[in-house]
């Protein structure tokens, strides 16, 4: 099974965003945006991880508890009322929808990861995120 560790990045939140996938300590996916946010970059991090797998078994360790929470607790219940939640619009409803999409038709398990307390895979991420942002590619 392939493990890869994602993070995402936006300095000032929100403003300029990048973000990365590693496996093997390796970056395998960057990415950017002239206007992102710290939320949005994380989730097209699992979105670039979730392609890569193209439905192999695979593990995506995140430090996004949030992203977690979308695509395995609220976004059915989104997706079951045509993508509307109570109280008010879902952000970065494309990114959801994709995400969800992906993770529905993929092998794939998702790991939380406490951020930044020095785990080296999760570390690495960060450091790439951080220079997707400012403009690095692979």
């Amino acid at each position: 099974m392939r493990t890869l560790w994602t993070d995402g990045s936006a300095s000032p939140n929100p403003g300029p965003g990048g973000f990365a996938v590693i496996e093997n300590g390796v970056p395998v996916a960057l990415g950017s945006e002239a206007e992102s946010s710290n939320i949005r970059m994380e989730g097209c991090a699992l979105i670039a991880a979730m392609e890569m797998l193209a439905g192999e078994n695979g593990e995506i360790v995140t430090d996004s508890e949030f992203w977690i929470n979308v695509l395995t607790k609220w976004a059915p219940g989104w997706e079951a009322k045509g993508w509307k939640k109570r109280g008010g619009e879902i952000k970065n409803l494309d990114l959801v929808k994709k995400a969800y999409m992906l993770y529905k038709i993929g092998n794939v398990r998702l790991k939380w990861t406490r951020g930044h307390v020095g785990t080296d895979m999760n570390e690495l991420a960060d450091e790439w995120a951080n220079k997707a942002r400012e403009g690095a590619t692979l």
